[in-house]
């Protein structure tokens, strides 16, 4: 039982890793330069931030392009796969900060769960047709992906690559 777990888990890390990757990926880009932002300092109808500047052109370009060949190394007949996946994070991500700012969550501080979760589901809804996904892939993919996005910020954040450990 133990070991049929451990390869299920280890399955769906593997499944979903472009997605991580492009996840990860914008924090080691932008870290050392300022970055234009993504939303291009506009506000929304309510006046604040879009996206904020923590999302920036660049991150959202690295994120796709770092995922994408992540994907294609994994399955190299398979661009779209990997493409989708990636994209999918990476508007899954600003989505979540789009959310964040409308619910006035300054940039850097933390939303349980949808910091977690909202990069994977988009990256999951966007691949669909390239990746088979069943119920138990979704919740293993959602129930990993809590932990080890919990454990790599706090990692990040020890290593000096975040500002803060969330």
């Amino acid at each position: 039982m133990i070991k049929e777990l451990i390869e299920e888990i280890a399955a769906c890390i593997w499944k979903i890793l472009p997605a991580y990757i492009a996840n990860a990926s914008p924090l080691l880009v932008t870290r050392s330069r300022k970055g234009h932002p993504l939303d291009f300092n506009k506000k929304f109808i309510d006046k604040r931030p879009i996206l904020g500047s923590g999302k920036t052109i660049e991150g959202f370009i690295a994120g796709i392009v770092t995922g994408s060949i992540v994907g294609v190394l994994q399955t190299p007949d398979n661009l779209i796969r990997a493409f989708t996946l990636s994209l999918g994070a990476m508007l899954g991500d600003s989505m979540g900060s789009f959310i964040k700012r409308r619910f006035n969550i300054e940039r850097g501080k933390p939303a349980p769960l949808l910091d977690q979760v909202m990069f994977i589901l988009v990256a999951m809804l966007l691949s669909y047709k390239f990746e088979t996904y069943t119920l138990q892939d979704m919740v293993v993919i959602i129930a990993i992906t809590i932990p080890l996005h919990v454990v790599t910020n706090k990692i990040a954040y020890i290593l000096g690559i975040k500002k803060v450990p969330w």
